[in-house]
């Protein structure tokens, strides 16, 4: 009888120890989060960036330092894994990390929960995709420059993401594209929606993104001209996508041709790219 008197005490006391673990680990992790994000940035990676990553050349300076904060805080928690005989260092890790951190600027952040690993090809990679219908299965293989596997890795091709090194702004951004993605997944399901700030945009960011979404399909169909690139009218997800490598690549072309999809983005990115996109110009 003692015993099953004893038990509910027992479960509770697990209950409770299991809450304290994991409020110590928070607690543990945010300190050392902090630690990473006031740590000093190195003067050799800011020439990494001022060469390779033309978005970091037009930031505001208050933009820059933090930054470079959350620039510490990702490589201190992300795995670079390189592939096809390409040997990971530092330009490579800074130039992904700063452009995947573009995203985080003025935002609560967990820092891309889910995964750890970037995997990286020197150059634009083979996958191969097996496709089951039924007893029949296709294997098809594609060229890619990059690709984010639903809480799996994020992986890039190496001179893509140098090709927008060049300064050019075409609004194409393999590495802006893929971390894209993996904030539309924070909320389980990978459909165009990342979780929102504000809880009352949800309403605004649905009608908005699904009207530019059949927007863009029909443009495509007219062929139209269009500052998005097509392959966002793949999938809600992939619109998302593409639409965040425009903002961030060609923000005063779309807050010109696409007033409301700009005006989303600029909430959820909290961030007002237009007012400082042309500032590398001018230097």
């Amino acid at each position: 009888m003692e015993h099953f008197q004893l038990a509910p005490f027992i479960i509770l006391g697990l209950v409770l120890g299991a809450v304290i673990a994991w409020v110590a680990w928070r607690m543990f992790r945010r300190s050392k989060r902090e630690k990473a994000f006031n740590r000093r940035f190195p003067e050799a990676w800011i020439r990494i960036l001022e060469r390779n990553v033309p978005l970091y050349r037009a930031l505001p300076k208050a933009l820059r330092s933090q930054l470079h904060g959350h620039v510490n805080v990702f490589l201190e928690e992300k795995t670079f894994v390189g592939c096809g005989g390409l040997q990971i260092r530092d330009e490579i890790k800074v130039t992904v990390a700063a452009q995947a951190c573009m995203l985080l600027l003025n935002r609560i952040t967990d820092y891309y929960p889910g995964f750890t690993t970037i995997l990286v090809y020197p150059d634009t990679y083979v996958a191969r995709e097996v496709m089951t219908e039924g007893m029949l299965e296709t294997v098809e293989e594609h060229a890619r420059a990059g690709e984010s596997w639903h809480r799996g890795p994020v992986v890039l091709s190496w001179e893509d993401v140098l090709r927008s090194a060049d300064g050019e702004f075409t609004g194409e951004n393999v590495v802006l594209h893929e971390f894209a993605h993996k904030l539309d997944e924070e909320n389980e399901r990978l459909d165009g929606l990342p979780v929102l700030g504000d809880r009352g945009q949800y309403n605004s960011w649905a009608r908005v993104l699904k009207s530019e979404f059949e927007s863009l399909k029909e443009s495509i169909e007219r062929d139209e001209p269009t500052i998005l690139d097509d392959y966002g009218a793949e999938s809600p997800s992939e619109f998302f996508a593409v639409a965040t490598e425009t903002f961030f690549e060609r923000p005063r072309d779309m807050a010109a041709h696409h007033p409301q999809l700009y005006e989303q983005l600029r909430r959820f990115y909290s961030v007002d790219p237009a007012s400082w996109s042309e500032q590398e110009k001018d230097r």
